[in-house]
């Protein structure tokens, strides 16, 4: 898996994930870890643009994300 799948995957995950204790979890991680600051102004970018995606609608159920990795 390259790189940028796996942040595929990861933003579609953290779009769908509800349990607050998770999603502060992740965001304890990537606070703690010493990113460059293009790499934070990337992943700021795409945390809005997911925003922006939920916001209009733009996401997959659980049960469609299941689907669509069991194919």
């Amino acid at each position: 898996m390259s790189t940028v799948e796996l942040k595929n995957v990861l933003q579609r995950m953290i779009e769908q994930e509800t349990d607050m204790n998770i999603l502060q979890a992740i965001l304890t991680i990537l606070e703690k870890t010493s990113l460059n600051p293009v790499l934070k102004e990337k992943l700021t970018n795409r945390a809005l643009k997911s925003e922006q995606d939920i916001q209009a609608g733009h996401f997959f159920t659980k049960e469609e994300v299941i689907k669509r990795m069991s194919k």
